[in-house]
């Protein structure tokens, strides 16, 4: 069966419309086969060739002047294509946003633009989930007891870090297959027999008076003649 290959990625921007503009200043993308995570990662600062607003800084903390020492969309473009490839589906947490400025960038350029049949939004599939709950990665990130507090500005890396983990979460969680895998491990040391420890427990021992042991008898003579429970003589006095 052929393997499953996703770049979860994400994109830092001066605003929110390439058309009148805007322009990348980050992308962040990590590599999963099969939804595992290889250590595969692609990072990219930009210069967006213009000014960044203050506002937009305070989300991202990326300025103008610390933008101006790293190389335009024009000479990374490339690098980012093949790192996604011809067989990468393209995983983004609101990704019309993000697909809109990479297309209106790859255009640009005179590359293919993606499509959006190979392009999966965690947020859509998180509203399918929670039906009229917030949906943002920070509260996605509470839901399923992910650790972002390292997140203190959004950074497109660590964005997409934090994202395949909760598109794990979103399709059931990461945790099956790693069982499945410590499973069969275990199994295979043990001649397919998986050795389950248990703790041990003292037997717990009950004494009985001669009188309760004498009324139990007489309660299986009575009540139930052909009990199993009663020792063979007073089985011998029951049937006589």
């Amino acid at each position: 069966m052929a393997s499953i290959r996703e770049i979860v990625f994400d994109t830092e921007t001066t605003g929110f419309y390439p058309e009148k503009g805007d322009r990348l200043v980050e992308i962040g993308a990590l590599e999963l086969v099969n939804h595992v995570p290889t250590g595969r990662t692609y990072h990219q600062y930009i210069n967006p060739e213009r000014e960044v607003p203050e506002e937009v800084v305070k989300v991202h903390g990326l300025t103008t002047e610390y933008l101006k020492g790293f190389p335009v969309f024009a000479k990374v473009a490339k690098e980012f294509v093949d790192f996604v490839g011809d067989d990468g589906i393209l995983v983004a947490h609101n990704a019309t946003f993000d697909i809109k400025f990479i297309n209106y960038e790859l255009q640009k350029l005179g590359y293919a633009e993606y499509s959006w049949d190979r392009v999966v939004d965690t947020l859509e599939i998180a509203r399918s989930k929670f039906p009229g709950q917030r949906n943002n990665l920070d509260v996605l990130c509470k839901r399923f007891g992910i650790d972002n507090s390292a997140r203190t500005f959004h950074g497109a890396l660590l964005d997409a870090q934090l994202l395949a983990e909760v598109y794990l979460e979103l399709l059931g969680g990461a945790e099956p297959s790693m069982n499945f895998a410590v499973s069969e491990k275990k199994q295979a040391i043990s001649g397919g027999v998986e050795k389950v420890n248990r703790v041990y427990r003292e037997p717990r021992i009950f004494s009985l008076s001669e009188e309760q042991v004498e009324a139990h008898k007489d309660f299986l003579k009575k009540n139930i003649k052909e009990s199993l429970w009663l020792a063979d003589e007073v089985k011998e006095e029951a049937a006589g």
